[in-house]
């Protein structure tokens, strides 16, 4: 068994068409010929010579001719797709994790109607504990002190936590 070994270079290369242009270059410059014939035929008057037409065809021809030059071997298309792809992209993902989209749909049982039931809400009153005065006299003094250092902190489960540090000389 005889193998060769092929440069990265002959894979990596364009086929070329026409001297230095390649086949998306010849497509792009082959556009604006079928364009011309198609504004010749379709725009008044009709399969005739107008001025507006040379001008219309004249600026496509342009337009194609400036999309087919290569810089740093992409063509000016190319990176026209790019540039358009990164603008047009998504700003801000939004992520809803309350959809009902994948989930199953469990219809209720007919069998097991359930009675509809009263429902009768009961507030109540919570009492909390509270400081006599001298010592809430003493908690605000505490707190209104800088060399205290009070921190709120929340913990995980939404509880809030003050710390007080405070340094007696």
């Amino acid at each position: 068994m005889k193998m060769t070994v092929v440069p990265a270079q002959v894979t990596t290369v364009e086929d070329r068409i026409i001297g230095n242009l390649g086949f998306s270059q010849i497509l792009l410059l082959i556009v604006p010929v079928f364009a011309a014939a198609g504004i010749f035929v379709a725009l008044p008057p009709f399969i005739g010579s107008a001025i507006y037409k040379y001008v219309i065809m004249g600026v496509v021809g342009m337009i194609f001719c400036i999309l087919a030059i290569r810089i740093k071997g992409k063509l000016v298309a190319f990176w026209l797709v790019t540039i358009l792809r990164y603008n047009l992209r998504p700003k801000y993902y939004l992520f809803n994790k309350n959809v009902s989209t994948l989930r199953e749909n469990y219809p209720a049982r007919k069998d097991q109607e359930q009675p509809e039931k009263t429902v009768t809400v009961v507030t109540k009153q919570v009492s909390r504990n509270q400081l006599d005065i001298p010592t809430t006299a003493r908690v605000l003094a505490t707190i209104e002190n800088p060399a205290a250092k009070v921190r709120f902190e929340t913990g995980k489960k939404g509880g809030l936590h003050v710390r007080l540090t405070e340094i007696e000389e």
